[in-house]
């Protein structure tokens, strides 16, 4: 099932985590996962009635299946944005960008693969099917579920790492019941409105990478996908959790960055080469989008190349792709 519930205009950028210390992982509120979804039993979370994981995975392609234990719902929060491919039982589940903060929910019982097909950092939360009332209208419509933009639970991820390696147990349990709660009471909408096929979404994808850099308006991207502006903006709107300018001001702001991060060229020159008309709009929008200005954006991001590069190398583990600390 997917869906997509109101949220704000911003765009939610996660910190990163508490740096690249190991705790042991049976002290840890927030385990690492060192395969998607399992959070073995050593660690004794497992026998808790909500635990909490976190999983990474820096390469481009990657595959995994899993099946929700018999006794627990199984919700995931993206922290990045990130492409992937949901599925179950040969059925597509969802197909497309999942920005930060997405929330995705499986059901007791459920096997469900996955293809990510970039890198991917999500919070995982294992929470007993006893904090879900049985048979109710609202469990029902659970299983297989996406919400592209959820405010709450993008927050409530947001406190966890935030908060990272000195989050206590209590407090981590506290944040699941509090999304458990959220899920059970959530109204789903009644009329469903099918996403855009996914190779009009691509065609979509690809004007916008393009001609981002010009005025784009709803009516030219609307003929690009072959439809109406009321349908395609509709349709749109399932498919990526954007409004179709959101999309594009995400995009802008995107490759806003991949200049700040690699150039030297002036606050006003980046603004004009990705699309915006001013540097104050574009400093507006990217301040709105990032949570921060492009000029502290800038510093903090060549202050984390500085502090990868001074990391000595690592001895190669056998466990190729799998970042043990956080990002």
């Amino acid at each position: 099932m997917l869906t997509n519930l109101q949220a704000a205009d911003a765009w939610i950028e996660f910190p990163g985590g508490s740096g690249d210390c190991e705790i042991p992982q049976a002290t840890q509120a927030i385990i690492r996962e060192r395969q998607w979804r399992q959070i073995g039993p050593r660690t004794g979370a497992a026998a808790e009635d909500i635990a909490i994981s976190r999983w990474e995975d820096p390469r481009s392609t990657s595959s995994h299946q899993a099946t929700t234990p018999e006794d627990r719902y199984f919700v995931g929060i993206a922290l990045k944005a990130t492409r992937a491919k949901l599925t179950r039982d040969r059925q597509v589940i969802f197909d497309g960008t999942m920005p930060a903060g997405t929330l995705y929910l499986t059901a007791p019982s459920n096997p469900v693969a996955v293809q990510f097909q970039s890198p991917c950092a999500f919070l995982h939360f294992h929470i007993s099917a006893d904090h879900f009332p049985e048979q109710s209208s609202a469990t029902e419509g659970l299983n297989d579920l996406v919400l592209l933009r959820d405010p709450l639970a993008a927050e409530l991820g947001k406190a966890l790492i935030e908060l990272g390696d000195a989050a206590d147990r209590e407090f981590t349990r506290c944040i699941g019941q509090t999304l458990a709660m959220h899920l059970a009471r959530l109204e789903l909408p009644r009329a469903r409105v099918n996403a855009l096929p996914k190779w009009r979404l691509r065609r979509v994808e690809q004007y916008v990478a393009d001609h981002f850099h010009r005025c784009i308006s709803l009516s030219e991207l609307a003929k690009v996908a072959g439809l109406s502006r009321m349908h395609f903006a509709a349709q749109f709107r399932v498919a990526t959790g954007y409004r179709p300018r959101e999309y594009l001001l995400n995009h802008r702001i995107e490759q806003a960055k991949t200049l700040l991060a690699t150039t030297e060229r002036p606050l006003a020159e980046i603004a004009l080469a990705v699309g915006f008309s001013t540097q104050a709009h574009f400093s507006t929008v990217f301040k709105r989008i990032s949570d921060q200005s492009p000029a502290r954006w800038r510093l903090a991001s060549k202050g984390e190349r500085r502090e990868v590069q001074a990391v000595p190398p690592r001895r190669p583990s056998t466990e190729r792709g799998w970042i043990s600390a956080a990002a």
